[in-house]
């Protein structure tokens, strides 16, 4: 199916998209990578009549490391965060997620930006940014400012964003020496959105924990933080016990519902099994075995 006619736009600088985003508030929209937007359009799900392409934007694909964390631009394509070595040593929660983001081809071409910007809950990096605590910059007519992960995603394709603002980079902090995380998926086939998933960023000094971060993904009508998952384990030694009650708080915490992809009851069986599995490979990515 043809999507319906829209009005194309390709500025070659962020003031440039800026502008064009605030002469038509709320009608104009951020074409990234558009595996995600397309589809919408093609299918008719979505209207849109104007769209503003990033493509020829210059500056905004890039891996980079700082003193406090790793800077990435919002156009960087999925691929280059699955291949870079700095992502998988630095922070292999995220380098667990990019390997499974649909296909080779959609991770050829999807952005981090359009994955994030796009706030879809079944997307796979809301969840990751948000137990890795990123902070994402955007620009508007106002100028710059930071929002942090948490509060970005403020419901089912909803954002903190004004309709003229653009996010333009990723910040990853780094965790301490004693960390690790892990992403663990569940999906019927390759090409399918997950039935669930779970993000886990753990630090811990000696044998417990004095950090978690537990977000998950297709649960949940947005991704969010499971603080009370989370406080089960801070403060303790992450024994089989503390583990599956941390997992079991998840699966209760959720908010899954009935759909092709299954009932509410196996979708909660699914995020406690995973997620037993997501705290125990952080651990071990962590040094504790």
């Amino acid at each position: 199916m043809n999507p319906p006619i829209f009005e194309y736009f390709a500025p070659t600088g962020i003031d440039e998209v800026i502008d064009i985003l605030a002469k038509y508030p709320g009608e104009a929209k951020i074409l990234a990578g558009g595996q995600s937007l397309i589809p919408l359009l093609k299918s008719r799900i979505s209207s849109i009549p104007y769209l503003v392409s990033l493509s020829e934007v210059k500056g905004l694909s890039y891996v980079d490391e700082g003193k406090e964390g790793v800077r990435i631009g919002a156009m960087t394509v999925d691929s280059d965060l699955e291949n870079s070595e700095l992502i998988r040593k630095r922070f292999p929660l995220l380098h667990d997620a990019t390997g499974q983001l649909a296909d080779p081809l959609v991770r050829n071409v999807g952005t981090i930006g359009g994955n994030l910007s796009h706030a879809d809950p079944a997307n796979d990096l809301p969840a990751v940014m948000i137990a890795l605590d990123a902070r994402f910059a955007v620009r508007g007519r106002n100028g710059s400012r930071e929002i942090n992960a948490r509060d970005f995603f403020l419901d089912t394709f909803t954002t903190a964003m004004e309709p003229e603002e653009v996010l333009t980079e990723v910040t990853i902090p780094f965790w301490g020496k004693k960390s690790g995380g892990a992403y663990v998926k569940f999906k019927k086939n390759t090409w399918n959105f997950s039935v669930a998933a779970v993000a886990v960023q753990l630090e811990l000094e000696g044998n417990k924990c004095t950090r978690a971060h537990i977000a998950t993904t297709s649960v949940s009508p947005k991704s969010g933080r499971m603080e009370s998952a989370e406080n089960i384990l801070v403060g303790k030694a992450l024994t089989d016990e503390v583990i599956n009650k941390a997992a079991s708080e998840v699966a209760a915490s959720a908010q899954p519902t009935t759909d092709p992809y299954g009932t509410e009851e196996y979708k909660r069986e699914i995020l406690r099994r995973i997620t037993r599995e997501a705290i125990r490979k952080a651990l071990s990515r962590a040094g504790v075995n």
